[in-house]
């Protein structure tokens, strides 16, 4: 430039003038030259993970120690040092509250209404909303709580607002509604006023308020088949949760309110894994409330309701049967806070003291974040160490480690198989499709059974892909089944390709599609996963659960019996589900190898077991008499249960014809008409009784009946 100045000095002012101007008109000329070129823009993604750690760290006296720096660290991923490139200090005061509560009569009318949706703020750069403060989220599960305990729960954080709330605390209200939406009622604050506010319209609704229209947020599902009557649901709502919050920096405590969280049959494995793993990831902690408090119910019942009935209540089956439910209603609880580092409050009328557990579990605490040199997308688990230099004796509490983030949303032809085998063998499900699955077992002989499984996927997921002007959408299907060791036994890969114009994809938007297919085991333990993915949108839906194959050949003290399959629909085999049969013979081949089908009718598992009034009820057992010499007439009836007050009973039936000489099974059928019992929830028990060998057998499950 110096050279080029010196030469233009030399000339004379006119043809610097002159050479100036064409300079400004070729930088002119030379953008519309190339103007109709039109050259590919470039663009430059970058895409980076920064893992964000909570750390506590306590001397050996319990106090915690401040005053350290990001220097004082070391933190490993999978053994690999990583760079620390987020630090800071979140000092905790635990001093009363200083806002003052307003008597109600006294606060201004316009603050009775708080908005019905309000949005979680997230944390803005640079911004010190959340800084030095302790997040708590009040989250009510109004579909597990009756009335009384709504009530119960709501008082306890009216008690804890008013009597127990620190300087420090910021409170989060939210709910999951029958209607299944999950709603934000109040962003963090620690206006105590606001909070209360919220809580007396849920405990007085004022019968004038409009807010009843349906958010359509009820997880893509059919309410009439799964949010009715489907813990997944429960779980994913709390995902839904988890999602809100990971906006928000720092350490998150999460008070789930519900009277209970009873998990159907097979549960779904898979969910609580997702809803686990999304709340590790998003420095959320779970504190179950038990909303029932402490229950002392006695074995027959007491006094607010009728004894049950049955030979049941003499053998110690009813009593057994209630008190299972309850525990396992508390178990997932129990799970979902020591997995993600809470902790339960169960068996307590002092609903408060659990908010005060939540609140006492934050204490000042550090923040570490970095970017991991591992980048890959795989899904796999990292583990992670943090220790402090010098000091052996201090007590870090950190997550452990966290899977790593995968995209399942760009498909090739050459990898679309990869990635589902991928996908299938992953620690940290992905349940973006949601997917209910029933799994039965009837004995063929001394040593196998035959296991039917179908699988119920809302048709209103599968329409989504007609929102990308697809016409038709493939549902890849992949599972497999392992031992108690970890050895695969059986696989499945198929595909059902859907339609989505006309007539199909409005009847595909009101109900869920059923696929079925089978495997034959021995009796063992096994934990079945099973994939759906929708080929157009990429979405993947994950099942996973335990279960067992009893040796039926070895029960000597009651009737060995199968499955109970309930239903209310029967089908011609030939246009029966969609399933891995295929080939000219594959109806006869179902019929003679599948008990569900009879005279070439299929008996169509309900999976989800919400029936409605209008339908019958068939209802399909088998029942083994493997060492009898002669066949003992078997006498059986079923019973519904509202609590354990009878609510309706068949008469018993005799069943004696029908005898598999190579099973030994006799089956037994039931058709029921609802149209007598109103709509609600109940407990099926069928009975079985072998008068002559002296036997019995008990077969209960939740059902719900609609109108």
């Amino acid at each position: 430039m110096e050279k080029y100045g010196k030469v233009l000095s030399q000339k004379s002012p006119l043809l610097r003038w002159k050479e100036l101007m064409l300079s400004i008109m070729m930088l002119w000329l030379i953008p519309a030259a190339h103007a109709q070129q039109q050259p590919p823009q470039v663009i430059i993604k970058v895409n980076t993970q920064l893992v964000v750690q909570t750390v506590v760290v306590k001397d050996k006296d319990g106090k915690n120690i401040e005053g350290l720096t990001d220097k004082d660290f070391t933190v490993t991923e999978d053994g690999v040092p990583q760079a620390i490139s987020v630090f800071h200090f979140e000092k905790l005061e635990d001093t009363p509250a200083i806002t003052p509560v307003t008597p109600a009569a006294a606060r201004p009318v316009n603050t009775v209404r708080p908005p019905t949706q309000a949005q979680i703020t997230p944390s803005p750069p640079d911004d010190a909303r959340y800084r030095n403060r302790r997040l708590l989220v009040l989250f009510f599960d109004l579909t597990a709580m009756p009335p009384p305990d709504q009530l119960r729960a709501f008082g306890a954080a009216d008690k804890f607002i008013r009597t127990q709330m620190k300087s420090a605390d910021l409170l989060a209200i939210m709910t999951f509604d029958s209607k299944g939406a999950v709603k934000v009622l109040r962003d963090f604050t620690n206006e105590r006023n606001q909070l209360l506010d919220v809580f007396e319209k849920l405990m007085y609704p004022d019968d004038n308020d409009n807010d009843t229209a349906d958010t359509g947020a009820a997880f893509g599902q059919d309410s009439s088949e799964f949010n009715i009557f489907n813990t997944d649901r429960k779980l994913a709502a709390l995902q839904t949760a988890i999602n809100i919050l990971k906006s928000v920096d720092g350490q998150k405590s999460l008070v789930y309110f519900a009277s209970g969280l009873q998990l159907n049959g097979i549960y779904n494995q898979a969910q609580l894994s997702a809803t686990v793993n999304a709340a590790i990831r998003a420095n959320v902690a779970f504190f179950p409330v038990d909303a029932r408090g402490l229950v002392a119910s006695p074995p027959l019942g007491d006094a607010s309701q009728r004894s049950a009935g049955g030979i049941g209540m003499y053998s110690g089956a009813t009593a057994m049967a209630s008190m299972t439910a309850f525990q396992g209603s508390q178990d997932t609880l129990f799970a979902l806070a020591g997995d993600t580092g809470g902790k339960a409050m169960l068996d307590n009328n002092d609903l408060a003291a659990g908010i005060v557990q939540a609140e006492q579990a934050i204490t000042s605490y550090y923040i570490i974040g970095y970017y991991p040199t591992n980048s890959a997308l795989d899904g796999k688990f990292r583990r992670v160490k943090i220790t402090l230099k010098g000091s052996p004796s201090a007590k870090l509490a950190f997550r452990q480690g966290y899977f790593a983030g995968r995209t399942f949303n760009k498909f090739t032809t050459s990898d679309m198989e990869r990635q589902l085998e991928d996908a299938l063998i992953l620690g940290d499900p992905i349940t973006d499709l949601t997917i209910a699955m029933e799994l039965n077992y009837f004995q063929l002989n001394r040593t196998e059974y035959f296991v039917p499984i179908t699988v119920k996927i809302p048709g209103s997921e599968l329409v989504k892909a007609r929102s990308g002007g697809a016409e038709r959408t493939l549902i890849d299907f992949i599972g497999e089944v392992k031992d108690d060791d970890g050895m695969t036994i059986q696989n499945l890969r198929d595909k059902v390709d859907f339609q989505l114009t006309g007539e199909a994809v409005s009847a595909l938007s009101k109900r869920p599609i059923q696929y079925d297919t089978a495997f034959t085991l021995l009796p063992g333990k096994y934990v079945i996963k099973f994939l759906a993915r929708d080929a157009e949108t990429g979405r993947i839906g994950t099942y996973q659960a335990p279960f067992v194959i009893p040796n039926l050949m070895k029960e000597e003290k009651v009737i060995p019996i199968s499955s109970v399959v309930l239903s209310s629909q029967r089908v011609d085999i030939r246009k029966a589900l969609y399933g891995t049969a295929k080939g000219k013979n594959s109806a006869q081949a179902a019929q003679a190898v599948n008990p569900l089908v009879v005279e070439g009718q299929k008996l169509v598992p309900s999976v989800t077991r919400v029936f409605s009034e209008s339908r019958e009820m068939y209802v399909y057992l088998q029942a083994y008499e493997p060492n009898a010499t002669s066949v003992h007439p078997l006498v059986a009836f079923v019973t519904f249960y509202r609590g354990q007050a009878k609510a309706f009973e068949t008469s018993p039936l005799q069943f004696v014809d029908g005898l598999d000489p190579k099973s030994t099974a006799l089956p037994l059928k039931f058709s029921l008409s609802l149209s007598k019992l109103p709509p609600g929830e109940y407990n099926f028990q069928v009975t079985v009784l072998d008068t002559i060998g002296q036997k019995v057998a008990f077969w209960q499950a939740p059902v719900m009946l609609v109108p």
